[in-house]
């Protein structure tokens, strides 16, 4: 049967690009490179434990911008999306630097470790910039309206 519609999957890729195009899409996309890249750097090193932390980063936001690209956070009302990016972006931050910092002095003959926390290192300024813009949306959201407590209506 020949199926006269549209193409799912044509669909689902022009979503991607557009989305792709948006802020935030393009802040996703870039965390999710910068996490590959840090996981390459970090899986070729000698000391190759710090890739779960880049894995982990990096699923997280696919999942994040899947949620976003697809609509689904209309949908699902039962979660704060806006909320649960903030703390993705927050923890991605605060990791990729702790981390990024304690390879970058502590991987002294492994360039490769060196390189994953350079990249990290980025990639924690990527993650905060995007908690910044989170931030800023949350702050925008937020209604400033306070209830009356006259009693003389």
């Amino acid at each position: 049967m020949a199926d006269s519609g549209s193409n799912p999957a044509a669909s689902c890729l022009e979503k991607t690009k557009s989305y792709a195009k948006t802020q935030k899409g393009l802040i996703l996309s870039a965390e999710i490179i910068i996490s590959f890249i840090i996981l390459i750097c970090y899986a070729a090193s000698q000391y190759g434990g710090y890739s779960a932390i880049a894995i982990c980063e990096m699923i997280f936001s696919i999942v994040i911008f899947v949620i976003f690209m697809m609509e689904l956070d209309k949908q699902i009302q039962l979660v704060n999306w806006l909320w649960t990016d903030f703390l993705r972006a927050v923890i991605g931050a605060a990791i990729y630097i702790i981390t990024s910092l304690v390879c970058v002095i502590g991987g002294y003959g492994d360039g490769a470790r060196i390189a994953g926390g350079v990249f990290g290192l980025l990639a924690g300024f990527l993650f905060a910039y995007d908690t910044y813009t989170i931030y800023l949306q949350i702050k925008s959201t937020r209604q400033h309206s306070a209830a009356s407590t006259d009693d003389r209506v």
